[in-house]
């Protein structure tokens, strides 16, 4: 067994045993501090369910109308020149979206090509590097009550598209298209 893999395995259950610890030689107390983060954390939780299930029902909305394939089909032509197959097309299309769906999407996407095929590590390299930018606005932005938010929708969405561009231009340069 590798140094890293037991490093890896030992480093949660360590780091739960050492913050507790140091926080109660430092005169914390430690199980009343929890219970409150706990409360709050309770608390952020009721107050963004609104903003999860409208964000969850419009991308039903989304998939179920035939938006997603049309959305697609639009831009699976842009794909092509940068690179991508147009397999990856709905994985590129949902990470800012939903994660779940997005996980979805590349499980099925690994599952028929393979782990190790040129879709299967573009996909995974995908998952990796973008992030959930709506979601991640939706909730994180409507917990804490910012209600303007459109210079961090564009940016959010620059972002995922370098991630996206860099995704494929890492696979095409290590593994070739």
């Amino acid at each position: 067994m590798s140094i890293v893999s037991e490093v890896s395995r030992w480093a949660i259950p360590f780091l739960l045993l050492v913050i507790p610890v140091a926080g109660f030689f430092r005169g914390v107390k430690v199980y009343e501090s929890f219970v409150e983060g706990a409360e709050e954390g309770f608390e952020t939780a009721v107050r963004i369910i609104p903003f999860l299930v409208g964000m969850l029902v419009a991308i039903g909305v989304f998939r179920a109308s035939g938006a997603m394939a049309y959305f697609v089909k639009f831009i699976n032509p842009i794909m092509m020149l940068i690179g991508a197959p147009g397999e990856v097309l709905p994985l590129a299309v949902m990470r800012p979206l939903s994660g779940g769906g997005a996980l979805g999407i590349a499980t099925e996407l690994i599952g028929a090509h393979g782990p190790d095929s040129f879709i299967g590590r573009l996909a995974s390299t995908m998952q990796g590097s973008t992030d959930t930018t709506f979601y991640v606005l939706t909730v994180y932005f409507g917990s804490v009550g910012i209600r303007r938010y459109r210079y961090a929708v564009t940016l959010g969405l620059i972002a995922d598209i370098t991630g996206l561009l860099a995704s494929v231009f890492i696979i095409n340069l290590l593994f070739g298209g």
